[in-house]
């Protein structure tokens, strides 16, 4: 359910999930797809090798392309060869069999650890080949070379980045046989797959956030049975603890330079934001104001902040300059709008947004026009995180009474979830484009 902002500001203690979490693979199921999503084939890719390979890189290209709702990818069971380079593919085939498009592709070993993988796509009812790529992989992180290829597949078909390399971390729980609730943040790869545990706890964890270069995250723990923001180093493991003052400490949100953190506390008695300087530890208090201020975010640029206020009688979004301070006021439609996301051109806003329906959906506001657009169906969705392409917003919603995870586009035409087999997560965080 979508907690209030007044709830949040009380700490977020209650913060909770209801069922036992077993397993915490996380799976996408596509809901809803474009009308015509394009047929594309991916025949199985030719080994030259001797031992087995960990993985099957078509069959994961594959099932990128048909999870991003874009494509409708064909059974391999369906196909009637199994192509590997140009002069084993008859065209006539594939478009009998209703394809517009063909993926082949080969791989050799270059040595005990490193592997070759050539990669071709054909237009099938052009009859000609797109493009070519040769690639190199270690033979145990062939799954990282499968969500690059369709990337690069993804990208040549509709021009618009491929984000299956991207990561995302949530937060889930299990309750244990002596009926103690357990929290962890997980990272796994944007479909769910390799799933670990950053931390975990006794006590919740919130606000998952990516700093812009990939490499840190920030996020709030109550290990200590108070609000402390930590900045977690993801290739080495190692965290460090924010400054903790008295009263709130949440909401971190990391600057495009990755040298600031905006973050609110109450330590001066009403929650107000401020920034703070990783570099200096100087903190600086942006908002003077005897409403609740809340869930700030940085515009892409680095020039403004937005945030979260009730200052105009019920939640808000609004921006702030960083040169002049002035705000203004941006959402004006709707009772409820908060917990803002923007695209990375700065263009359109994502939001839990409550309108004439009184349901709290996860909405879309154009900045440049002003038009806003309601994006999902149901009743309780919350934390919108958008990926670095701008095409698909995660978000926590409600499925038979236990939290999932879901995505819509940005037009509303593509939706997926990625249930888990029990349990609840939540707060679910995209990461950037990665090195």
């Amino acid at each position: 359910m979508v907690m209030s902002i007044f709830k949040k500001l009380l700490f977020l203690l209650m913060f909770s999930f209801s069922s036992a979490l077993m397993a915490q693979q996380l799976v996408v199921e596509v809901t809803q797809g474009v009308e015509s999503p394009v047929p594309v084939a991916v025949a199985p890719f030719g080994w030259q090798g001797e031992a087995a390979l960990s993985d099957d890189i078509a069959g994961i290209i594959s099932q990128n392309l048909g999870r991003s709702g874009f494509f409708k990818s064909m059974s391999r069971e369906n196909m009637l060869s199994f192509p590997d380079r140009e002069e084993q593919v008859f065209f006539r085939d594939w478009r009998m069999m209703n394809q517009d498009y063909l993926v082949t592709g080969r791989m050799e070993p270059l040595s005990a650890s490193e592997v070759k993988i050539t990669f071709e796509l054909y237009d099938v009812l052009k009859e000609e080949r797109i493009l070519v790529r040769e690639v190199s992989a270690g033979s145990q992180n062939l799954r990282d070379a499968a969500h690059y290829i369709s990337d690069v597949i993804f990208e040549a078909l509709t021009g618009i980045k491929g984000a299956f390399s991207t990561r995302i971390v949530y937060v889930a729980a299990d309750r244990r046989d002596t009926d103690e609730q357990r929290y962890r943040l997980r990272l796994a790869d944007w479909d769910g797959e390799r799933a670990r545990t950053i931390l975990e706890s006794n006590e919740p964890i919130l606000s998952p956030a990516w700093s812009f270069d990939g490499t840190k995250l920030a996020y709030v723990s109550f290990e200590t049975t108070r609000p402390v923001i930590y900045i977690q180093h993801l290739a080495t493991g190692q965290r460090e603890q924010i400054q903790s003052f008295p009263g709130l400490n949440g909401a971190p949100a990391w600057s495009p330079d990755g040298h600031k953190l905006a973050l609110v506390l109450s330590k001066d008695g009403n929650p107000e934001i401020y920034v703070l300087d990783l570099r200096t530890h100087a903190l600086d208090r942006m908002t003077q104001s005897s409403a609740i201020d809340t869930e700030p975010f940085w515009a892409p640029d680095g020039k403004s902040i937005f945030f979260t206020s009730d200052r105009g009688g019920s939640p808000q979004i609004y921006r702030m300059d960083l040169s002049s301070r002035s705000v203004e006021r941006v959402t004006y439609e709707g009772s409820y709008n908060a917990r803002g996301r923007l695209t990375q051109d700065g263009r359109f806003l994502t939001m839990v947004h409550r309108g004439s329906s009184r349901r709290f959906q996860i909405a879309v506001q154009d900045l440049k026009s002003g038009r806003l657009d309601i994006l999902t169906n149901s009743d309780y969705d919350e934390s919108p995180s958008i990926a670095p392409n701008g095409s698909i917003v995660m978000y926590a919603t409600q499925e038979r009474g236990r939290g999932i995870l879901s995505a819509v586009s940005l037009d509303g035409r593509i939706r997926f979830s990625m249930p888990v087999p029990q349990g609840d997560v939540r707060e679910p965080a995209w990461s950037p484009f990665l090195q």
